[in-house]
């Protein structure tokens, strides 16, 4: 059974920094693409960033610069630095691997627990 978990959440002062960490297990193959989402309290889940094999970025428009998404040397680790934080970005965050197929068989998606980020003084 595949499972992803997080780590890495916390309490931050505005203008300090994170990093998260997603560590799946049960999986053969190496996802294709991963990322990580958010959602605060009352709003809908949101696509923070997200990478592919190629190593290709995606970032919300409210985090490029202040972000970073990597992929770990371990098969399918996943890490998202934050710095620069602000109170808007207190929520809980998710990994996230995306749906793929292989050798007929349909792998995901997949969702970790999350792990809650707040930013505040």
């Amino acid at each position: 059974q595949v499972q992803l978990v997080e780590s890495g959440g916390g309490l931050v002062q505005p203008g300090g920094s994170l990093t998260l960490s997603c560590a799946a297990s049960g999986m053969p193959y190496s996802f294709i693409s991963m990322g990580w989402y958010r959602q605060a309290p009352g709003k809908q889940r949101e696509m923070v960033a997200t990478i592919n094999s190629s190593a290709r970025t995606n970032y919300l428009d409210s985090v490029k610069g202040r972000f970073t998404i990597s992929r770990g040397n371990a098969k399918n680790t996943l890490y998202l630095q934050m710095n620069s934080l602000k109170p808007e970005d207190t929520a809980v965050y998710y990994c996230n691997a995306d749906r793929q197929y292989i050798n007929g068989y349909t792998y995901g998606p997949y969702w970790g627990q999350g792990t809650q980020v707040t930013v505040s003084s």
